[in-house]
């Protein structure tokens, strides 16, 4: 059989030590070469993953790298044309916000990027939306009617603009998310009435993204404004409708950042809304984790046989593996979380240590070792006719993953010490950008080496 052009053999010891940087280069490849297969007629199957041995030449299993996972969903029948307009807007008004969350959600990406890119972008993407609509109706909510319909435009549009058909599913999105459900407050009179705007705005207007998620400035003033709504005009007595002020509080923040969106413009609100987004998702490991007990009864003891521990280990990663990208500060959680959950079955010694455990092996692998970890702070997948797709990997080389000192640590304590996080690498500015073009045929495959930072983009 004839191979594709990126039917290509990656090895973790190769002398340029490329590393993370191919990530995309097998993940890109399968996505082009299905798509060209599918425009020209062909039919497709992903290809089985070859056997894996138990260990590879470095001691270490090949089980915690898997063939990657990711196919993409094709299209199929004729391109639906643009639309006129997106929730009664014009949609020259939101074309570019709803571009960018179709491309964070792009079809064949999506799931795999769900918690990270594509669900905190789509989530503002309708902050604003609601933002934009209430300067034409003065209202910082759509009825229950509207609400329904707008959100089957907004998913026409994407899925017309190449994003997931099944964003909302993704991101339990609903109709709900765009009315004011059980917040007092929706007319914008009402809502200038209530809050103290000058304080919100000095909050939110640039937020910091690193310092509000340990000192946190933004986040703080639409709490205290959606508490304020939720008991705007009201006499409940807190201690019998507990419940219900909860469940007002959590809708009068929607309305919050529906007011900041109109406030603040697309671009800005859209930039602190992802970041207060980073700030929640990077505190909790987003991977599932099952049963850990054959893992603990393989490596328990003060001596576990390291053959057979490790194999244990590697093969209970291998399944995290194929969950989804994570950012560097999630893997800190998950190692942290699954560490502790061992410590508590009765591990005793470091089997991360024992068994070379890397943070980057708790994220999404591909054909060798070419682990992934996104940047902690928010990132878009990017796409131009020039460089293709693109996104950013943070962490180009092997970060033992550090083993709590608890088992009733789950959490890693990033606020509280900062000092003990692990060295991370950092951007180095006194070196010249590196470019390096990989060749196969009609695909291109462009790395950019910049210290730490590994942007990777595939030209046709």
């Amino acid at each position: 059989m004839k191979k594709s052009p990126c039917d290509v053999g990656l090895n973790r010891y190769s002398p340029s030590r490329i590393g993370v940087g191919l990530l995309l280069l097998v993940l890109l490849c399968q996505v082009v070469f299905w798509q060209r297969g599918a425009a020209n007629g062909f039919g497709f199957s992903p290809p089985a993953p070859a056997p894996s041995e138990i260990f590879n030449g470095s001691g270490k299993s090949s089980m915690l790298f898997p063939a990657s996972p990711i196919y993409p969903i094709l299209p199929s029948g004729p391109t639906p044309q643009p639309m006129l307009g997106v929730c009664g807007l014009n949609i020259s008004v939101v074309e570019d916000i709803l571009h960018r969350t179709a491309g964070d959600c792009t079809a064949p990406l999506a799931m795999y990027v769900g918690n990270v890119i594509c669900c905190p972008q789509f989530m503002s993407m309708l902050r604003i939306l609601r933002g934009e609509w209430s300067l034409n109706s003065g209202s910082l909510a759509l009825s229950d009617k509207e609400a329904t319909d707008c959100l089957a435009d907004i998913l026409s549009y994407l899925v017309e603009s190449g994003g997931n058909t099944t964003s909302t599913e993704l991101c339990n999105a609903q109709p709900s998310n765009l009315t004011h459900g059980w917040c007092p407050v929706s007319s914008v009179t009402a809502f200038e009435q209530a809050v103290d705007t000058r304080k919100l705005l000095d909050a939110c207007s640039a937020v910091d993204p690193l310092r509000e998620c340990c000192n946190a400035v933004c986040q703080p003033a639409v709490t205290d404004a959606a508490v304020r709504l939720a008991s705007y005009g009201s006499d409940w007595d807190p201690n019998v409708y507990a419940s219900s002020l909860d469940r007002a509080g959590n809708d009068c923040e929607e309305v919050v950042f529906t007011w900041l969106a109109r406030e603040l413009g697309a671009d800005v609100a859209n930039s602190a809304f992802r970041i207060l987004s980073s700030c929640r998702v990077n505190r909790v490991c987003p991977l599932t984790f099952k049963d850990a007990s054959p893992v603990a009864k393989a490596c328990g003891g003060s001596s576990p046989i390291k053959s057979v521990c490790c194999s244990s280990l590697y093969g209970y990663i291998s399944s995290l593996q194929q969950q989804m990208l994570i950012t560097n500060i999630q893997a800190l959680e998950c190692v942290t979380l699954f560490g502790a959950k061992l410590k508590k079955e009765g591990v005793t010694v470091n089997v991360y240590n024992i068994c070379g455990v890397d943070l980057k092996d708790f994220s999404l692998q591909v054909h060798g070792n070419q682990g992934c970890l996104l940047r902690s702070v928010p990132s878009d997948i990017l796409y131009d006719n020039i460089s293709g797709i693109s996104f950013t990997c943070d962490l180009n080389d092997n970060i033992p993953a550090p083993w709590p000192p608890s088992s009733s640590l789950t959490s890693f304590p990033l606020c509280a010490n900062r000092e003990s996080l692990p060295a991370l690498p950092v951007l180095d500015t006194s070196g010249a950008l590196r470019r390096q073009v990989l060749s196969f045929g009609a695909v291109s495959i462009m790395v950019l080496h910049m210290g730490a930072i590994v942007v990777q983009s595939i030209m046709l």
